[in-house]
C-alpha cells in the first residue's frame, strides 16, 4: 500500500507540458502529509513504540518462563505416572489441565491488553501531533491537509512531512531524547492542543503494528488415557 501511494505521488517534472494544468494564482495551497512516516520516523513516535516494545518483550519473557515451568511440571507428572494409581494420575492430570487453561486465558488477556495499548498509543499520538500539522497548515495559508495515501497526484512541494517530523520532535522530545516534563501523557491530550479553527478528521489513518507473536503453546496433558 505504501509503495502504491509513493508511486502515485509524482513530481511536476514527470508531467508532460501538454497534460499539465495551471493552478490559479489565488487558489489556497493544498498540503499532504505521510502519517505513517510521522509515527515511524519521528523520534517521538519511535520513543512511544520503544516503550511498547519493552512491555512486549517483558510479556514474552514472562510467557517463556511460564511455558518452561509448565513443561517441567508435565514432565514430572509423566515420569511419575507408572508408579501412581490410575485414579490419582487422572486427578493430577485434570488439575494440571485446568491450571494450564487458566494460565492460557490470563496470557491471552495480557496479549489483547498489549495490542489495545498499541492502538491507543497510536491514536493518541496523532491526536497530540495534529496541532503541529495544523499550525504548519495555517502558516502556509492552506485550508486542508490530506494524508498521502488518499492522494492520487501531487507536487512534491505540497508534502510537509519532513517539516512536520522536525516540528514534532522539537516540541515533544528534549535534546537528550527524553520526553519533556511538561508534555501531557498521551491519554491526557487536551482538546486545546489543536487550533480551534481546524476540523479534525473522523479517523486518522496510521500504521498498524504487527500483532504480538505467541511465545509457544502451553502443554496439555491427556487425562483421559492413563
Amino acid at each position: 500500500m505504501r509503495a502504491l501511494a509513493a508511486a502515485l505521488v509524482v513530481t511536476l517534472a514527470s508531467i508532460t507540458p501538454a497534460g499539465a494544468q495551471q493552478v490559479p494564482a489565488d487558489a489556497p495551497p493544498v498540503l499532504i502529509v505521510d502519517s505513517d512516516r510521522l509515527y515511524q520516523e519521528s523520534r517521538y513516535g519511535q520513543q512511544i513504540r520503544a516503550n511498547l516494545d519493552t512491555n512486549a518483550e517483558a510479556l514474552k519473557a514472562e510467557n517463556d518462563r511460564i511455558v518452561a515451568a509448565l513443561t517441567e511440571e508435565e514432565r514430572s507428572l509423566t515420569l511419575r505416572r507408572p508408579t501412581m494409581p490410575a485414579a490419582d494420575f487422572r486427578q493430577e492430570a485434570a488439575d494440571f489441565d485446568t491450571k494450564v487453561q487458566g494460565i492460557r486465558r490470563a496470557r491471552d488477556a495480557k496479549e489483547v491488553a498489549l495490542q489495545n495499548a498499541r492502538l491507543t498509543a497510536q491514536k493518541d499520538f496523532f491526536a497530540q501531533v495534529q496541532g503541529v500539522v495544523g499550525q504548519l497548515m495555517i502558516e502556509k495559508g492552506a485550508t486542508v491537509t490530506f494524508d498521502q495515501r488518499s492522494v492520487f497526484i501531487a507536487l512534491l512541494s505540497a508534502d510537509i512531512t519532513e517539516e512536520a517530523i522536525a516540528r514534532i520532535d522539537a516540541q515533544f522530545v528534549d535534546a537528550d531524547g527524553s520526553a519533556p516534563s511538561d508534555v501531557p501523557a498521551l491519554s491526557e491530550v487536551p482538546p486545546s492542543a489543536v487550533p480551534s479553527d481546524i476540523v479534525p478528521p473522523a479517523t486518522v489513518p496510521g500504521p498498524q503494528d504487527a500483532p504480538a507473536q505467541d511465545s509457544g503453546a502451553l502443554p496439555v496433558l491427556d487425562s483421559e488415557n492413563p
